[in-house]
């Protein structure tokens, strides 16, 4: 298993893995969003590729705003991982978040943070497997205005 960084030439596989972690995006939003995201400064894509095949990315992005329970700041933010179903449980998501940790530090973070929704136990699990730690738990409310 090797972990790259995504470049314009792995652009369609990352939209790939993309469009499956985030299906109610488009293929042509999600592709463009990524294009941009390749030359900012703040932002890393990663891959995981096995043999000739890219089965799992990452997205971290650099925040400076108030990230809920860090202490520091800027603080790198993982706005998204995937791995393929069958290739879970074989610590490629460990490996890939390994990756942006070490591009987080470099960038002068010393935490980095995620979310993911109250009801997606799975995620919770893999998130306290792989060593971060619960900062809080918030409901989200919208209300429309007419």
């Amino acid at each position: 298993m090797e972990i790259v960084q995504a470049d314009e030439t792995t652009l369609d596989e990352v939209t790939q893995l993309a469009l499956k972690l985030w299906p109610e995006n488009s293929w042509q939003h999600l592709r463009a969003d990524f294009e941009d995201l390749l030359q900012s400064e703040k932002d890393r894509l990663y891959l995981a590729k096995s043999q000739q095949s890219y089965v799992g990315f990452i997205h971290l992005s650099i925040r400076t705003d108030y990230v809920e329970g860090s202490n520091s700041s800027p603080v790198g933010y993982v706005e998204g991982i995937y791995v393929e179903q069958e290739y879970r449980n074989q610590g490629i998501s460990k490996r890939l978040v390994e990756a942006v940790e070490k591009w987080a530090k470099s960038a002068g973070c010393t935490q980095i943070a995620s979310d993911t929704e109250l009801t997606n136990h799975t995620s919770q699990a893999f998130h306290a497997k792989i060593g971060f730690t619960e900062a809080n738990r918030i409901v989200a409310f919208i209300k429309d205005l007419k």
